[in-house]
């Protein structure tokens, strides 16, 4: 698949999920039918998802391909998130409906009669469960799409619940007792509970999410690694689909620094970041002098010693209008009033009448 787009590889490898699960319904369905056993009609239900969710999930990344028009400027990659919203919905429907079936039959148990092909039928589903999950769940990470490595980590654990299916119809033929009901409603748990979980991943991404980390890190690596940039702060992400990010961050540069040279270093960061990272970025400027070193040493040393605090950037100082203005990077436990309270003292011990304006930063990113 080396050679595929991102999209035909997804396509290719739902069309296979989709093939896979439609087969394994099919034969588990007549299977659990013949043997009157609620547990294999369930799991046969949770392949029939699966096939589902595949089928939805080649939809979206069709749809997610569309061009940007006047309305969605910045493309439709985010239909990626709603496909796999669509995709939970289905799944938990499918695990409650599951549930109540086997309720039923907890209230009013039936002996199943298993034949030697129901047997092998949820044996050789197990092994087949367990390959396609590691394949989906590769290409997922691989094209970079939730809905793909979900399908794939869904696939796996079904071959953990095809597995109890068999160890209930192994506890029936020796001893002539019937799990099926509460094997069914574990599946149907399961199936509620993976549905779920893919709901709130998939609301998490919609409402934005906190940059990934390693991303984060190798992007401000990258803009650092500048000649002149002396640190990278504020980074901030928003994608609009798995492949397409629209970001901005702030550099600190020395203050002497002609409007040229700064036009130039911007434009050839802009342009790295967006070939190595598919991000559309823009740069605000903190400009940064050497006369005050000490005291923005000093500064950044009282503020770091409030719990919470986890740097400080972007401290400007105007001799000439007498101000003074500092970024505070915390997490969310800081009592940002006391912490405010704190610098301006400090700040006219050393310079008396100096105007202080202190904004705070949210930690988004490592």
């Amino acid at each position: 698949m080396s050679g595929l787009t991102r999209e035909q590889g997804i396509t290719k490898t739902s069309i296979i999920g989709v093939i896979v699960n439609m087969l394994l319904s099919g034969f588990k369905a007549l299977a659990g039918l013949i043997a009157g056993s609620i547990s294999i009609v369930l799991d046969a239900v949770n392949n029939l998802t699966d096939a589902i969710s595949s089928v939805v999930t080649i939809v979206g990344i069709k749809l997610a391909r569309k061009k940007p028009d006047e309305r969605h400027p910045f493309g439709h990659g985010r239909i990626e998130y709603f496909s796999a919203i669509i995709v939970s919905g289905i799944v938990i429907a499918a695990g409650l409906t599951s549930l109540y079936e086997s309720i039923q039959k907890i209230i009013r148990p039936e002996i199943p009669e298993y034949s030697a092909a129901s047997i092998v039928i949820v044996s050789v589903a197990v092994l087949v469960k367990i390959m396609l999950g590691k394949y989906m769940k590769a290409q997922g990470e691989k094209y970079q799409s939730e809905a793909l490595a979900a399908s794939g980590a869904d696939a796996s654990y079904d071959a953990l619940l095809s597995a109890s299916t068999l160890v209930g119809i192994g506890i029936t033929m020796l001893f002539h007792i019937t799990l099926d009901g509460w094997i069914g409603a574990f599946i149907a748990v399961y199936i509620i509970r993976a549905g779920w979980g893919m709901l709130m991943e998939s609301v998490s991404s919609v409402i934005g999410n906190r940059p990934d980390s390693e991303i984060s890190k190798a992007i401000r690596k990258t803009i650092c690694a500048h000649e002149d940039v002396l640190g990278a702060y504020d980074l901030i992400l928003h994608d609009y689909g798995p492949d397409y990010a629209i970001g901005s961050v702030h550099i600190e540069i020395p203050s002497q620094m002609t409007a040229s040279r700064i036009d130039r270093l911007t434009r050839e960061i802009s342009q790295e970041i967006m070939e190595k990272y598919h991000v559309i970025l823009t740069i605000g400027i903190y400009a940064i002098d050497s006369i005050h070193r000490g005291l923005r040493e000093s500064i950044h040393k009282t503020a770091m010693e409030h719990m919470g605090v986890l740097g400080t950037h972007a401290i400007y100082i105007d001799d000439e209008e007498k101000y003074i203005t500092i970024d505070v990077m915390t997490d969310f436990s800081v009592d940002r009033n006391a912490l405010k309270e704190d610098l301006e003292g400090h700040i006219q011990e050393y310079l008396p009448g100096y105007r202080t304006e202190i904004n705070f930063d949210n930690h988004f990113s490592d």
